[in-house]
C-alpha cells in the first residue's frame, strides 16, 4: 500500500491553511477519509491506498470566508478537486495545494 500526504498553502496570506475541510473520494466517488487542515495545514490520518484513481476536494471557499475575506457569489474557486492516480504499490505520494481565492497550484511532491 501506497502513503498519502497533502500540504495546504495560502499563498494569499503567506501561511499553512490551518482548517481546511478536505475529502478523499475513491474512483467512483466512494468517501474514504474527511478531516481537516491542522495548524502547519497538513491532514494526518489519510490512509494508506493501492493503485487506482482517486480525488481529494478541499473546501477553500469556506476557509477563506472564516478567515474574513469578501468572496463574489458564487466564489471563483469553491471546491478545489485534485483527480490523481497511484501506479506503485509501494510508493509515497504528496499532494501538496497552493491556494488563493482566485488560483491554485499543485504538484506531486516527495
Amino acid at each position: 500500500m501506497s502513503s498519502l500526504s497533502t500540504h495546504v498553502l495560502d499563498t494569499a496570506h503567506g501561511c499553512p491553511a490551518a482548517g481546511i475541510a478536505l475529502r478523499l473520494l475513491g474512483g467512483g466517488g466512494a468517501l474514504l477519509f474527511s478531516g481537516v487542515t491542522d495548524a502547519d495545514g497538513r491532514c494526518p490520518g489519510l490512509p494508506a491506498l493501492g493503485p487506482g484513481r482517486y480525488a481529494l476536494s478541499f473546501s477553500v471557499a469556506d476557509y477563506f470566508r472564516a478567515r474574513g475575506v469578501d468572496l463574489p457569489d458564487p466564489p471563483f474557486l469553491d471546491l478545489v478537486t485534485i483527480d490523481f492516480g497511484i501506479a506503485d504499490e509501494d510508493g509515497h505520494y504528496h499532494v501538496p495545494l497552493l491556494v488563493s481565492p482566485f488560483a491554485y497550484s499543485t504538484y506531486r511532491g516527495s
